[in-house]
């Protein structure tokens, strides 16, 4: 039997183990489905990373599924978790609560003990009013917060692990499903717990901001590495990592027009569909304008295009392009078009790549651009090696679903010696266009040629571009021109006449 084979029916079997949704629609992507019914799973993370709102989401999905949901609650009071609950928009009406968090007449009176340990005389009405409450409401969701303060009323290590674990034992009898969380400490660590539990999900930090991963789940296999996590006014928002490998869909293999006669020559016929393009040059010369024009064409043939600005204002964008004859506005109005500005330092490249996933598969767009790739790096939150993985991974993806992408890339040289790329993505691309100004009888002038394409010949030659307000304009082969990739152009004898009249 082949590994692919191996893989297929594992994923078969995955898929029809039964499942509860956690109530996160990316953690659910993320753990195949959801929580498999009558385990527990354990949820760990510093404070504030958002564990009892996680357990909100968890028991209130119940409640729209007809189950029964109890929160346990040992530490904070009913009234504390309710208002807080409230105040992200969860209805606690039809939660159950067992509330054994400290009383304030603990300290009111005397309720010390002269003889016994704390844990010796209140243990055992503890796990009595549980096992009441469990054996007579009879939950399908218990989320238990926190649960480590059994151990202050456990004597020693072993009898709170033995306790903990007879006790997570006693919901999956009564068929409940217990996520519960803890609150480790040096002195005080979760190990065991984490022995004990059928899964972990860990909350925490890193350099994208706020993250949750898996690192284990019982019975099932689960997206790995960390993903991206927000704490929002409706609660949380997880942004699975983005594996392209997954994603497939048919689309036909044919050139995408430019809708510029001499552009399409140089690319003899276009831009394939379902690759990635990189527009290359130095400030501006025009690389969003060539892209934009392949997305003005696109939407004369009804196909959807998205923009995304990393560096330039969506106010700009959109005046610019209406002065060179680009209908930006009216693209927009009839759904063709949509522009998309990114808010620097906001979002992660998990939470980025959601949003393209959204737009191909729930708006079907086409044609995918993001000006530019240096901005793109310095606007999402993360490190500069990860985010060109990212990177990678969303061209991946859109070209497994038929997009084609154009991504803008900034050079850094105005003129002078060549310069593909600026920031090694030249490996991403299967098309690579470059634009770039030279000098020519002591006039700024603009070319544009072809560096690579990797499904199709191409014009091996320069052309004169021209932005006017009309729109661009392309111009012969510079066939009598030399040297221009060195920096210094250089006329043959006969001299090419589309240059040597301006």
């Amino acid at each position: 039997m082949t590994d692919e084979t191996d893989s297929s029916q594992q994923e078969t079997h995955t898929q029809s183990i039964e499942r509860l949704s956690t109530g996160v629609c990316g953690l659910d992507e993320i753990l195949q489905g959801g929580l498999i019914p009558e385990r527990s799973y354990l949820l760990r993370g510093e404070p504030g990373t958002g564990k009892t709102i996680l357990g909100l989401h968890y028991l209130t999905t119940g409640i729209a599924q007809n189950e029964i949901p109890l929160f346990i609650n040992l530490e904070e009071t009913t009234e504390d978790i309710k208002q807080n609950a409230a105040s992200l928009g969860f209805d606690l009406t039809d939660v159950h609560f067992l509330d054994l968090s400290p009383k304030s007449d603990f300290f009111a009176g005397d309720q010390g003990y002269d003889v016994f340990e704390s844990g010796e005389v209140e243990r055992d009405p503890l796990v009595e009013e549980i096992t009441e409450q469990v054996t007579d409401l009879q939950p399908d969701r218990v989320f238990v917060d926190p649960i480590t303060q059994l151990r202050y009323l456990s004597t020693d290590e072993y009898q709170f692990r033995k306790q903990a674990l007879s006790f997570m034992r006693m919901l999956s009898e009564q068929g409940a499903t217990v996520l519960f969380t803890t609150q480790a400490t040096e002195d005080a660590p979760d190990e065991d717990l984490q022995f004990m539990s059928d899964g972990t999900i860990q909350l925490g930090y890193a350099a994208t901001g706020r993250s949750i991963s898996v690192p284990k789940f019982r019975g099932s296999p689960t997206e790995s590495g960390g993903h991206s996590m927000e704490i929002t006014s409706d609660g949380l928002v997880v942004y699975p990592e983005l594996s392209p490998g997954k994603y497939d869909r048919s689309f036909v293999n044919e050139a995408i027009s430019s809708g510029v006669p001499e552009l399409d020559e140089l690319l003899h016929g276009g831009l394939d569909r379902g690759t990635v393009t990189v527009l290359s040059g130095p400030t501006g010369v025009g690389k969003t304008t060539t892209g934009t024009q392949f997305m003005k064409e696109a939407a004369g043939r009804g196909e959807r295009s998205v923009i995304y600005l990393f560096e330039e204002s969506e106010s700009t964008f959109m005046q610019r392009s209406e002065a060179i004859n680009i209908p930006v506005h009216e693209m927009r109005e009839r759904g063709t078009l949509s522009v998309e500005e990114i808010e620097s330092l906001q979002v992660s490249p998990q939470e980025f790549a959601n949003m393209v996933r959204h737009e191909v598969e729930e708006k079907d767009a086409d044609i995918i651009m993001l000006d530019g790739i240096a901005g793109y790096k310095l606007g999402l939150q993360g490190e500069e090696d990860d985010l060109v993985t990212h990177l990678h991974a969303l061209n991946r993806y859109l070209k497994n679903m038929g997009v084609t992408v154009i991504l803008i890339d900034e050079v850094a040289n105005i003129t002078g010696e060549f310069q593909a790329t600026n920031v090694g993505i030249s490996y991403l691309a299967d098309n690579i266009i470059f634009l770039r100004h030279l000098e020519v009888r002591g006039e700024m002038k603009k070319v544009i040629g072809v560096l690579k394409m990797r499904t199709s010949d191409f014009e091996r030659t320069l052309r004169k571009f021209e932005i006017t307000k009309h729109g661009i304009t392309v111009g012969e082969p510079l066939t009598n021109l030399r040297g221009i990739l060195s920096g210094t152009p250089q006329w043959t004898e006969d001299q090419n006449p589309d240059v040597s009249r301006e």
